[in-house]
């Protein structure tokens, strides 16, 4: 294949695995298996991966043998994109005792990842939807609102209804309640905007659209466990990484 896949399309993303799969996954596997001296956490998806080092020598002795070894591909690391930033519980532990700010964040489909606690106080990787995925989400629920501006209310609802459910089902995770809710509420919001367009007595009051809002809006809810409960990631040779 000399002119790669067309951008957005859907036959992009299984290319984009399979020529992966062999150029990048086993590469790395065999890496992990042969050549680390610790653990090593391998997540990818299509073209976006993260890679988790118990140790830095690890970390930065992969990142020069990756570049090379895509590059062998024809293929290149987004520089804007790509970074080795210490993250964890021990990254977490060691920044306190030296009266250091928190460790960085990193944004992996679609969810910041975070350093936190719960509330009983134990470490926990807190997930957050990124902000500019949720905005780019409400403009296009804003727009389909404009084509379904004389729908009836039980049509537009139906589809608002899907809209939010897919979006708990996928961004309901502990710890992500407020975005959740704040992107409900925006739901609302602009879906109270276009009925108001098109009603002849002004302005839909908030008492009658949180009627409206009962019947065809779900609430916000937590859907998965925490990470610790479902994640179990075995590395050739070692035990397994929790």
């Amino acid at each position: 294949m000399e002119r790669g896949t067309p951008q957005g399309g859907s036959i992009s993303p299984l290319l984009a695995n399979i020529y992966l799969h062999y150029a990048l996954d086993n590469w790395a596997d065999r890496w992990r298996a042969n050549t680390a001296a610790g653990n090593v956490l391998i997540v990818r998806y299509a073209d976006d991966a993260v890679y988790g080092f118990e140790y830095r020598t690890d970390a930065e002795r992969f990142q020069n043998e990756l570049d090379e070894r895509i590059r062998r591909f024809g293929l290149e690391l987004n520089a804007e994109k790509t970074r080795l930033i210490e993250f964890g519980r021990q990254a977490a532990d060691n920044r306190e005792r030296q009266g250091m700010g928190k460790p960085e964040t990193f944004n992996f489909l679609g969810f910041m990842h975070i350093c936190g606690k719960t509330r009983r106080g134990k470490y926990t990787v807190s997930r957050q939807t990124v902000g500019k995925r949720m905005r780019a989400k409400l403009r296009e629920v804003r727009e389909e609102l404009r084509g379904r501006m004389h729908e009836s209310v039980p049509e537009t609802g139906q589809w608002l209804r899907r809209v939010v459910l897919g979006h708990n089902q996928y961004y309901g995770v502990p710890g992500n309640m407020h975005a959740l809710k704040s992107f409900s509420e925006e739901v609302k919001r602009l879906w109270r905007r276009a009925l108001s367009r098109r009603s002849q007595k002004g302005r839909i009051t908030w008492e009658r659209m949180s009627r409206i809002c009962a019947r065809w809006i779900p609430a916000p809810r937590i859907v998965h466990p925490y990470p610790e409960k479902r994640l179990s990631v075995i590395t050739q040779g070692r035990s397994p990484v929790r």
